[in-house]
């Protein structure tokens, strides 16, 4: 799982998605600690168990990040062992990570490349937006790649681009692009869409008060001739993979 949403409507979108009695997650993924996408993360870590999980690291002084943090430290070092606990699963400590571009995740025959952030940020405490501090990561499933962008501004996405051209990191191309940022005009970049060479975007926003997605980076992806679907007008977007086709249902 990338990220969590606003707020507990993550809950019942897993419900549906998973059986009732599967209350365990093998990774989660936070890009960056603001509450659009980590709010969500606050009511998963008090229901489910998580194996892994991995974020910057990132420090920031607001009630959410304080609750967190309690909730971090709280499932690293779970209750003593009960047979109850035990026969959910409940009680092992879960990993916390912290990311940072060139690390690899492998689970069978799927492969997760961290890309950005570029330095461990582990403590580093931020007074402003962390959107330039966020994981970029892309999955790797048989010849399928999707490609996670967080909140990261063309500013960072220039970073990716010269680093993958200078062979520091794995390629940007992906036949799916999660879009910046819910859409907003200073993400987005022609010069990333031309380096991820996406045939799929996927924008995640509701209703906001900020114009996203803006007509920019809609005319721009129309201009790569890049299939787009929105969750405010398309609502969830599913996608399956076998390694070699991408079926959306």
């Amino acid at each position: 799982m990338i990220d969590g949403g606003p707020d507990a409507s993550l809950l019942g979108k897993l419900s549906s998605l998973m059986p009732f009695w599967d209350k365990s997650i093998d990774l989660v993924i936070l890009t960056h600690p603001e509450k659009d996408h980590m709010a969500g993360l606050l009511d998963l870590l008090q229901i489910y168990k998580v194996d892994y999980f991995l974020w910057t690291g990132v420090v920031k002084n607001d009630a959410e990040n304080k609750q967190l943090a309690a909730l971090l430290s709280k499932v690293q070092n779970p209750p003593p062992e009960n047979f109850f606990l035990a026969a959910l699963n409940q009680n092992t400590p879960t990993k916390v990570l912290a990311a940072s571009a060139g690390e690899e995740i492998k689970a069978g025959n799927l492969l997760i490349d961290i890309l950005y952030p570029f330095e461990n940020l582990a403590g580093k405490e931020l007074k402003n937006t962390s959107n330039d501090t966020g994981i970029v990561s892309k999955l790797i499933f048989g010849n399928n790649s999707f490609i996670f962008t967080g909140d990261i501004s063309s500013a960072a996405e220039k970073e990716l681009v010269a680093s993958a051209n200078s062979h520091e990191l794995a390629s940007l191309k992906s036949d799916v692009l999660k879009v910046a940022h819910h859409g907003s005009k200073y993400s987005t970049s022609d010069l990333f869409l031309e380096n991820v060479k996406p045939k799929i975007a996927v924008i995640e926003v509701g209703k906001n008060s900020y114009g996203h997605p803006t007509p920019e980076v809609l005319q721009r992806l129309e201009k790569f001739g890049i299939k787009v679907f929105r969750t405010d007008k398309d609502g969830d977007v599913e996608m399956e993979s076998d390694g070699k086709n991408i079926i959306i249902k």
